[in-house]
């Protein structure tokens, strides 16, 4: 009788160490599936709600959106479409410098962002065609605008 304990004791920890592992393995999968990206209709939302320390990272990350989506409208020949996309990633980088400026928060990680941007922009250019490369060279150009602005902000000549 004192021997089936042991064994049934034994058995029963047995049982629920591996529930516990099965149940920890499963917690963990789940925390590695995205749940999805927001869209950029959300993030705008979200935008909206926020509030102005916490803007220029929504401002970055549509923008960063609206830079893939132009590129990738660029390289399907869809031109007009990827123009659209570049009005939004010079405006919601625009409005990323603003807000940051104004917060005084994000202000490193929006230059950042807007550097990485740029050069992205700079390799679509190299790939786009003669006629397509206007619009392109003028988020460049407004974009190099803003990311002087927030190192003029972080960094202004004199203060000590």
């Amino acid at each position: 009788m004192l021997g089936e304990r042991k064994i049934l004791q034994q058995h029963l920890r047995r049982t629920w160490g591996a529930l516990a592992l099965v149940t920890l393995a499963a917690a963990s999968m789940a925390r590695a599936v995205p749940n999805g990206e927001p869209t950029v209709e959300d993030l705008k939302a979200r935008l909206a709600a926020a509030n102005v320390g916490d803007k220029p990272h929504f401002c970055v990350q549509i923008a960063q959106r609206q830079l893939a989506e132009a590129d990738k409208q660029y390289a399907a020949a869809e031109v007009a479409k990827g123009k659209a996309a570049l009005v939004d990633v010079v405006a919601y980088s625009e409005l990323a410098r603003d807000y940051a400026i104004q917060s005084h928060r994000y202000e490193k990680q929006a230059e950042i962002a807007i550097r990485t941007m740029t050069r992205k922009l700079t390799a679509m250019l190299h790939l786009a065609s003669h006629d397509d490369e206007a619009p392109v060279r003028a988020a460049i150009d407004r974009l190099q605008v803003a990311r002087d602005d927030l190192l003029k902000a972080m960094f202004p000549k004199g203060a000590k």
